[in-house]
């Protein structure tokens, strides 16, 4: 098969994977195929994740996901286990606010047995009672662990205040009191609105060519039924909550800021980013680091950029600091965000921030699980095959001009909303 995404020559023209277009028992997948190294990584989603949890039994879809490799079919968790370990599987599967996902990475040999395992836990999960409770435990010692800190803190009280009406603004692995509140039936339930034949977003990577992965598809997915999971509430615009403060017994206090950020498939995301790399997410070549650490002395660090949810990017960013430099530091972010967004970058940061993302695109890429999963990154923000092969020259076209024009665009400082987890002095 000719690929859809061709490898460019040149060592400025950009970076691209040779990308296969496989299509094979309804399912379209994405393949970078590469006999290297004997082993193929496959990763697979549907929309949905948390974000079809019900009200008060946040969660459940994490619970389920996770129950899904204790035990299935005529094998119990540790006869499964067992099996995943002697053939050196490693099989996944995860929810977050809104995917489901499960992928596997196995040597070439032993991909029969990987299908038939991963086929067998999403067609036929076991959901043992002794199972259950031990998926339970861990995931309320875990939600509970989230909150031991000024970060867990800050981070869960502003996602549930910019989007309180949303489940993006609840904890997608649920809380201590949800997970308690989640019983049995509801993960079956969970399991079986999401896992359908359709909906799915599949991609492939490492020792396997098209048609071995046309038969890889047919096999996998055959024993979920028709249809595709409930469609996810769309995301709806970021609440500009202003300023709140958690009260958190520490010497340091944990900040959690950001604002409305963009559609992934806004012409102006690229840049964006650059805007972003910049200002908050370039380590010690952020506007931000610069002025808040090196110059001050107010962090160890701080940063941020695009989260991306429900296809849409919000701006978040963080720092900890001591209780009483707080507020000195908030005003120096705020001074930041309102300078980009009134002068934009200058030329020699637009070229620095340009060559990294340039020349740092190959490391994400630098084995087959991670081409798999970056793959269906790009899928999930609805990025064509030949996305790749253009990325470079894109941002390379970025001129400071366009690149001023997007942060006076995205970068709102007036509304610029902050939790404070600690102990703040004068906030």
């Amino acid at each position: 098969m000719t690929p859809a995404q061709a490898p460019v020559p040149g060592g400025t023209s950009g970076f691209s994977l040779p990308i296969q277009v496989v299509e094979a028992a309804g399912v379209t997948a994405w393949l970078v195929e590469d006999h290297a190294v004997p082993v193929v990584s496959l990763s697979w989603s549907w929309n949905g994740g948390a974000a079809l949890d019900p009200a008060g039994q946040e969660g459940t879809a994490a619970m389920a996901a996770s129950l899904l490799t204790e035990g299935a079919g005529p094998l119990r968790a540790t006869d499964f286990g067992d099996l995943l370990r002697d053939a050196a599987i490693s099989l996944n599967f995860g929810a977050d606010r809104d995917h489901f996902e499960g992928g596997f990475r196995a040597l070439a040999d032993a991909l029969p047995e990987a299908v038939r395992l991963a086929r067998l836990a999403m067609a036929e999960p076991r959901l043992d009672a002794d199972a259950v409770e031990r998926v339970r435990a861990r995931a309320a010692a875990a939600a509970r662990r989230a909150l031991e800190t000024p970060r867990g803190q800050a981070g869960r009280g502003f996602w549930a205040r910019a989007f309180p009406e949303h489940p993006a603004g609840r904890p997608s692995a649920g809380t201590a009191e949800s997970i308690a509140a989640v019983p049995p039936e509801a993960l079956r339930a969970a399991l079986d609105r999401q896992m359908r034949q359709g909906g799915l977003l599949v991609c492939a990577a490492g020792a396997i060519n098209p048609d071995g992965l046309r038969a890889v598809l047919a096999q996998l997915f055959a024993g979920l039924p028709a249809g595709t999971p409930p469609a996810v509430p769309p995301l709806p615009a970021f609440r500009a909550f202003g300023q709140a403060v958690v009260d958190f017994a520490s010497p340091q206090s944990a900040v959690v800021f950001g604002q409305e950020g963009m559609g992934a498939e806004d012409p102006d995301w690229e840049a964006a980013q650059v805007v972003l790399r910049i200002l908050a997410g370039g380590g010690f070549a952020s506007r931000l680091m610069h002025s808040v650490r090196e110059q001050r002395g107010l962090a160890y660090g701080i940063g941020g950029g695009l989260d991306v949810l429900f296809r849409r990017g919000v701006v978040v960013g963080s720092v900890a600091t001591e209780n009483a430099r707080v507020a000195e530091t908030l005003a120096v972010t705020r001074e930041e965000w309102a300078r980009m967004a009134k002068d934009g970058p200058s030329e020699a940061e637009r070229a620095d921030a340009v060559a990294y993302m340039t020349g740092s695109l190959p490391l994400q890429f630098t084995d087959s699980r991670r081409v798999a999963d970056s793959l269906l990154s790009l899928r999930q923000n609805g990025r064509p095959a030949d996305w790749l092969a253009g990325r470079a020259a894109r941002l390379q076209a970025l001129t400071t001009e366009r690149l001023g024009a997007v942060a006076a665009r995205l970068l709102q400082p007036e509304t610029l909303a902050v939790v404070v987890a600690g102990q703040p002095v004068g906030l």
